[in-house]
C-alpha cells in the first residue's frame, strides 16, 4: 500500500512552470489530479456524514462548534470541519497521495501535514446573501501558525463553473499587505471589494473545473464565492495543509484576545506545553507517504 502511495507521489509533482504560476498568482488550477473513484467515494461519505452515519465521533470539543452545520440549521450553506476524522471515505480523499505531493512541491516543503478539512455544501436556489462566502484569506484565521506558506487544496466532487458558485480568486493578492475589514461571513461582497481596492488591483478568476480537477491556493490569497445559480447543489471539500515545520506560536486577534484555532482544543501538547500541530490523530502526515 505504501509502495502504491509512493509511486503516486513520485508522479504527482508540479512542474517548474506550475510552481512559477502558483507563486505569481497565489493559486493554481491542477487538472485531473484526483481519481473518479476517490471522488465518488467522497460523495458517498458526504451523504453518510449528513445522515449521521459516522465511523468516529467529532474528535473533541472546541469554542467554535456552533459554526458546524447541523440539520436544525436547514437548507443553508453547510460547513463542517474535521469530517475526515469521522468518515472513512472523506479520510481517503484527504490522504490521496497526489494531493500531499503536489502541495509539497508548491510550498517547497520536505513534508506536508493535514491542518484541517472542511466539508462544504452550497445549495442552489438560496437568496443572494445566503449563498455567498465573503472575501477573506485563510491566514487571517490561522494566526497561531508559524508558517506563512500554508496552502489549501479545494476539491469539487463534480464538474463546476461560475454558475455553481465556484471558489473565486483575486490573482496576486497573496503579495498584498494583509487586508483588514474582510471576512468569510460578510455577505456584502461589493463593499468588501471597495476595501480591497486599497491594497491592489481587484480582478477575479472563477475557474471552470471538471471532476478530478482541483485548485491550490496560498493562505494569504484573497478568495470567496458567489451564489449557486445552477440547478444542483455544489459539493466539495477544502483540504487545508501545513508544511512540516509549522508549529504553534502565540498571537493576538484583532479584538485583543489571544489567538485561537479549533485545532488547539483537539491536538495534544508538545514538549513546551503548547498545542502540538504534529498530533497525527488530527494532523496526519500526507507527504511523504506514511
Amino acid at each position: 500500500m505504501k509502495d502504491t502511495a509512493t509511486a503516486v507521489q513520485q508522479t504527482s509533482r508540479p512542474t517548474p512552470e506550475q510552481i512559477e504560476s502558483y507563486w505569481r498568482d497565489g493559486f493554481l488550477i491542477v487538472r485531473n489530479l484526483v481519481p473518479t473513484e476517490v471522488l465518488d467515494g467522497a460523495e458517498r461519505g458526504m451523504s453518510r456524514f449528513y445522515a449521521g452515519d459516522l465511523d468516529a465521533p467529532f474528535p473533541g470539543r472546541t469554542r467554535f462548534d456552533d459554526y458546524d452545520w447541523v440539520p436544525a440549521h436547514g437548507d443553508v450553506l453547510r460547513k463542517n470541519d474535521y469530517t475526515s476524522r469521522m468518515v472513512t471515505e472523506l479520510a481517503r480523499l484527504v490522504s490521496y497521495p497526489g494531493i500531499g505531493a503536489f502541495a509539497a512541491g508548491l510550498s517547497d516543503s520536505a513534508g506536508i501535514r493535514l491542518w484541517h478539512d472542511q466539508l462544504l455544501y452550497k445549495p442552489n436556489g438560496l437568496d443572494t446573501a445566503g449563498g455567498k462566502v465573503g472575501w477573506h484569506t485563510d491566514r487571517q484565521y490561522w494566526s497561531t501558525c508559524s508558517s506563512e506558506d500554508m496552502l489549501t487544496c479545494w476539491v469539487p466532487f463534480h464538474d463546476v463553473d461560475e454558475t455553481v458558485g465556484v471558489v473565486t480568486f483575486i490573482p496576486g493578492s497573496h503579495q498584498w499587505d494583509m487586508p483588514q475589514g474582510i471576512s468569510f461571513f460578510e455577505k456584502d461582497m461589493e463593499a468588501q471589494e471597495d476595501k480591497l481596492a486599497r491594497y491592489g488591483q481587484v480582478r477575479f478568476v472563477a475557474p471552470q473545473l471538471n471532476q478530478g480537477d482541483v485548485t491550490f491556493h496560498h493562505s494569504r490569497t484573497v478568495h470567496g464565492s458567489r451564489p449557486n445559480l445552477s440547478d444542483r447543489p455544489r459539493r466539495s471539500m477544502a483540504i487545508h495543509l501545513q508544511p512540516g515545520d509549522n508549529h504553534w506560536v502565540a498571537s493576538t486577534e484583532a479584538d485583543g484576545t489571544p489567538g485561537y484555532h479549533r485545532s488547539d482544543s483537539l491536538v495534544g501538547l508538545d514538549e513546551t506545553g503548547h498545542p502540538d500541530y504534529r498530533d497525527s490523530r488530527i494532523c496526519p502526515v500526507l507527504f511523504p507517504a506514511p
